[in-house]
């Protein structure tokens, strides 16, 4: 469903229970001395990880993207952030560890430029992608190789000045979904078909699970950024919370 979010600074940490779904965004543009924090908080292979990115900014970006999420999950799990630990699948999705065994907590995040964009929930599965909407000359040739071919017609029957935000909508829809099943694009995008209308987003044919399990929801973090959030729960309608992560939010209590 398509939502025009409010997003929201949390004054305390917010509490997630059942049928609950926390989206947070954050600017990953921060101070040296706030980037030097989160960067303690990373663990030898994350570190190593960063350092592999030719460029500052992309190592910049990663560390401030992975310190968020141990950030938030550290708030979550009331623990410090450097105690989360981390499983991974095949495919590299993260996981938390066995060594949590006593919490339900889902998580996925995404990061494009400088945004990044986290999900939450307790024990349902869950996915996020954020794009920023770059200028897509091609969006409809794009479409046309990697879309349904219900999807390639709707775009290219779109206003041109529409093509590019309708393009994102989807393909961050879609990413979402394939990366809370944790095969990522590898999932193949034409597998996964959206139906888009004024008020809703819906998937009419998936790879791996039965369409009808999932709740899709799209959002803009910020100006110029598309994003998307991809849930299989067992109850309909999921209550949504928007939160702005600000680098003064330190509520863990380890």
């Amino acid at each position: 469903m398509a939502i025009p979010p409010v997003w929201q600074y949390p004054l305390q940490q917010p509490a997630l229970s059942d049928n609950q779904v926390h989206v947070w965004c954050a600017d990953l543009n921060l101070p040296d001395l706030e980037l030097a924090r989160l960067g303690t908080f990373l663990s030898d292979d994350e570190i190593a990880r960063a350092n592999k990115f030719r460029f500052v900014e992309h190592q910049k970006r990663f560390t401030a993207a992975r310190g968020i999420l141990r950030q938030l999950l550290a708030n979550y799990l009331q623990i410090s952030p450097c105690e989360v630990k981390f499983d991974y699948s095949d495919r590299g999705k993260p996981s938390l560890s066995g060594c949590h065994h006593n919490h339900h907590l889902q998580f996925n995040l995404s990061h494009s430029q400088n945004h990044a964009l986290y999900g939450f929930t307790l024990n349902d599965l869950i996915g996020v992608d954020v794009e920023y909407i770059k200028d897509m000359p091609d969006a409809i040739k794009i479409a046309q190789r990697f879309f349904s071919t219900q999807e390639y017609e709707l775009i290219k029957s779109t206003a041109i000045k529409e093509q590019e935000r309708l393009f994102f909508t989807l393909w961050t829809a879609k990413e979402a979904y394939l990366k809370a099943l944790g095969t990522g694009l590898a999932g193949s995008l034409d597998t996964v078909e959206i139906e888009v209308n004024p008020t809703r987003l819906r998937m009419v044919a998936g790879s791996k699970v039965a369409a009808g399990e999932w709740e899709l929801y799209s959002c803009s973090p910020k100006n110029n950024y598309i994003g998307a959030i991809a849930i299989k729960s067992d109850q309909p309608n999921p209550e949504i919370s928007f939160w702005s992560w600000h680098h003064s939010q330190q509520f863990s209590t380890a």
